[in-house]
């Protein structure tokens, strides 16, 4: 960590607490709320252990004891939404005036079925995920543990309408209905996530083990996330804090034998008197992964480190939460060279005259937990402050942060040491939200959050100009409730200025002043501005206890980002020449949805429509040269960043039966499906690139809520993925090649081991690719590496069988 960003650590740590001490000063004239009670299960009668017992907008909670009881202290005199949820039983979800309640007692129903979690994402204040007019898809902190994946956005990829763009098995970005990069905003740690990802092989800089849940919001989130919310929101949210009195946390290990993944993450936090703390440290490394085209794939390996901490206070006055991190990750960069003769792959070497050449790579080279050149080093840096107070009867939250990302790319086999891209990259974001008190059943609310960056090109080679960015948006937000209706709706006004720099260079490609004859022109300066505005309108309806409908239309916008304006250089980690163009305008979308629901005691579907209109779509088209034949520059074909205006539809439907009286089988279906049109072009330049096929999947899963006294919570799943054929393509120019259909079949089992009443530890066994099909995903970059020779086959194939075994051990104090 560099010596900048251990002030800016400081200087956050020592703010917020001087802050922290000013509320608790003021905390002393306030009424100390508290809110106990007890759960018990309806039918019996019978008190229900470990109920969680939790307010999200205030992030307090607690769960029930040995009696069933449970008690909160130190919280707001507000209204609030409570969530009481225990696997195996319908949820509630109640909204509690804790002015006036002190003690409520709950009943909970048993239940096969669930669909209806309490949502955060797009809001300003938490609600039922069926009151919301916008489609939102749940990843619970058990499905996260329970699922075998490499990054974090992997694991979102079992949600209908959630895809990634893959460079291996690193590196992924997510993608939501057909779109991805700057059109979703990645948020953790209640901020957006700021790390160069306008780049195909820039990764997602969150550590796995640190999510306690995710939240996909699907379609424009313009309103309350402003520009390159376009397609949605992935919010990845922590485990809540601990109740009062209690220390506890967790050992996480995995280890997956395909790549030789091995990572493992300690946890500990605590909580005294409202006064929360939390630490935790991840390390995950891997070799190169195999399948059974290509054998290892060389290079694909990588090393990642986390740590992250945070301090607060959870009071009668709110809540304000201090949270630093660091990430690293090292992932190889893999470029798919071959051997003309054996097929095999290769890899750049230093001779002793000192001249650079090639050697076939081997079997320990593939199984080195280092990667070579050429790879990729980042250090991503953040300072998150989150804190809310409320003021009377209303209510500011206020979101301050500091990102710093450093990414560089190591090309140079005769100089490893030596990087040649190397971007910096700060980013402070601030949002603050006031939520007015209730209003005749209306709820108002407004806000303003943008963020200022400055990147600087450190490096010796150049792909982007330096830029400095400044956003600006306000918005505000009604919310009302008709009894089994809700409406909401809202505006914002968005204002973005992107300013780059001129960057001369001489013959050698060093860095230059204007002035020299010799000096040529890489990037020129632009200093644009983008205006836009955004909305929803939207309503939900309770048509009876199993059944809602939902509608909402809303309004996007985006700004054009660096790459899309002022690209000019070989992009190592795509294979590819960039080139952008400053008259592009900001893309802005209308997009409708639709959802219907369904929730009974054996059955639960849900149904979401949609259909987006897109003006000013950028993408990158491949360019010719004046024979026909491909443009080259630099040994690389070139792109170009293009627009026109996009027409996409499609949906997602989810069905789960629980067969009475078989109750403990779940068969679970999903589909999803996307159609990507450019509209009045010909066949070949018809359809968007890279707009992921339509994916069908079932699955088989039982579970086993109990099993003599050793055996809690296990279950076992065997699943079927099928994913159709893409054959509408872009292929004007060579731009993209049409991928078969193929289909992964995959199973798992786990439970939690109990000793003496008392969990030791969570199991989890699972294989992927278990028949170890080789195929390629129509959105892994790697598809377009080079061709074999000996097989004719082109580019690099997706990972094959992987078995993961994770282990997860609590620690209570």
């Amino acid at each position: 960590m560099n010596f900048k960003m251990k002030k800016i650590y400081i200087v956050f740590f020592v703010f917020a607490l001087l802050l922290m001490h000013s509320f608790s000063s003021f905390s002393a004239e306030l009424n100390d709320k508290s809110f106990y009670g007890k759960v018990i299960e309806k039918k019996t009668g019978m008190p229900l252990i470990g109920v969680a017992i939790y307010f999200p907008d205030l992030k307090s909670g607690t769960s029930t004891d040995a009696n069933g009881e449970f008690y909160i202290a130190k919280l707001p005199a507000t209204k609030a939404m409570v969530h009481i949820s225990y696997l195996g039983y319908k949820s509630i979800n109640q909204q509690i005036d804790l002015s006036i309640v002190v003690s409520h007692n709950f009943e909970m129903e048993y239940t096969a079925t669930e669909l209806n979690e309490v949502v955060v994402t797009g809001l300003m204040k938490s609600a039922e995920q069926k009151r919301t007019p916008t489609p939102i898809a749940v990843v619970t902190h058990l499905d996260l543990e329970q699922n075998a994946s490499t990054n974090i956005i992997s694991a979102l990829t079992a949600q209908p309408g959630v895809s990634q763009v893959s460079t291996g098995v690193g590196i992924s970005k997510p993608v939501i209905r057909g779109l991805g990069y700057n059109r979703v905003v990645v948020v953790s740690d209640g901020v957006r996530q700021e790390g160069q990802q306008w780049g195909d092989e820039h990764g997602i800089e969150v550590d796995e083990y640190e999510v306690g849940r995710v939240e996909v919001l699907k379609g424009p989130a313009s309103l309350v996330y402003g520009s390159d919310a376009m397609a949605g929101v992935v919010n990845m949210i922590s485990l809540p804090s601990l109740p009062d009195g209690k220390i506890g946390g967790n050992v996480i290990s995995n280890y997956q034998t395909n790549n030789g993944l091995i990572g493992y993450s300690l946890n500990l936090g605590g909580n005294k008197k409202g006064l929360i703390w939390d630490v935790r440290y991840s390390n995950k490394q891997a070799h190169a992964y195999q399948n059974r085209y290509d054998g290892y794939v060389f290079n694909s390996g990588f090393k990642e480190n986390a740590l992250k901490g945070m301090l607060g206070l959870n009071k009668e006055w709110g809540f304000s939460h201090l949270t630093l991190s660091a990430y690293h990750i090292q992932p190889g960069i893999v470029e798919g060279e071959r051997d003309s003769v054996t097929g095999n792959f290769i890899k750049p070497i230093v001779l002793p005259s000192g001249e650079e050449s090639v050697l076939t790579a081997t079997e320990r080279d593939a199984k080195s937990y280092t990667p070579i050149t050429p790879f990729q080093q980042i250090n991503h840096y953040k300072a998150v402050w989150n804190s809310n107070l409320y003021i009377g009867k209303g209510n500011l939250n206020a979101i301050i942060g500091f990102q710093q990302n450093r990414r560089q790319e190591f090309s140079d086999v005769t100089h490893p040491s030596d990087y040649q891209l190397y971007f910096l990259l700060n980013t402070w974001s601030y949002d603050f939200r006031y939520n007015l008190p209730p209003f005749n059943k209306y709820e108002f609310s407004f806000g303003v959050n943008g963020m200022q960056q400055s990147s600087r090109n450190k490096g010796v080679e150049y792909l982007v100009p330096e830029y400095n960015l400044f956003d600006l948006g306000v918005f505000s937000v009604v919310r009302r409730n008709f009894g089994t209706f809700d409406v909401s709706g809202g505006l914002r006004v968005d204002n973005r200025n992107e300013q780059a720099s001129d960057l001369y260079l001489d013959a050698d490609g060093v860095k230059a002043d204007p002035s020299l004859s010799s000096a040529t022109r890489r990037f020129a300066a632009f200093n644009s501005t983008f205006t836009g505005f955004s909305g929803s309108l939207g309503a939900t309806w309770q048509i009876s206890k199993s059944m809602f409908t939902k509608l909402n239309v809303s309004r996007g916008f985006r700004a054009p980002n660096i790459a899309e304006l002022g690209a000019n250089g070989v992009h190592e980690g795509t294979i590819r020449y960039e080139v952008g163009d400053p008259n592009l305008k900001p893309e802005s979308s209308l997009q409708l949805d639709y959802t219907l629901g369904i929730n009974t005691e054996h059955v639960s579907a849900e149904l979401n429509l949609f259909d987006n209109s897109i003006s000013h779509f950028i993408f990158l088209r491949k360019l010719n040269n004046a024979a026909g034949g491909d443009s080259i520059m630099s040994d690389q074909n070139v792109f170009k960043y293009v627009s026109g205006d996009a027409h996409l539809f499609g949906g997602e439907f989810r069905f789960d039966i629980h067969p009475h009286p078989l109750d403990w089988l779940h068969i679970e279906n999903t589909f999803a499906f996307v159609h990507s049109i450019q509209r009045n072009q010909p066949d070949s330049t018809k359809y968007l690139p890279f707009t992921p096929p339509a994916k069908w999947q079932i699955a088989l899963k039982g579970e086993l809520d109990k099993w003599g006294n050793t055996i809690r919570k296990g279950y076992f799943k065997l699943e079927l993925e099928n994913y159709f054929a893409q054959n509408n393509i872009y292929s004007a120019y060579g731009t993209e090649t049409e991928t078969p259909a193929y289909s992964l079949l995959n199973v798992g089992l786990g439970a939690d081991i109990i000793r003496k009443n008392k969990k030791i530890c969570s199991l989890y066994l699972s294989a992927n690719n278990l028949t170890d099909v080789a195929y390629q995903s129509h959105l892994s970059r790697l598809k377009y590496a080079a061709t074999n020779n000996v097989t004719g086959r082109s580019g690099v194939y997706n990972m094959g069988r992987n078995v993961s075994v994770k282990l997860v051990i609590p620690i209570g104090m």
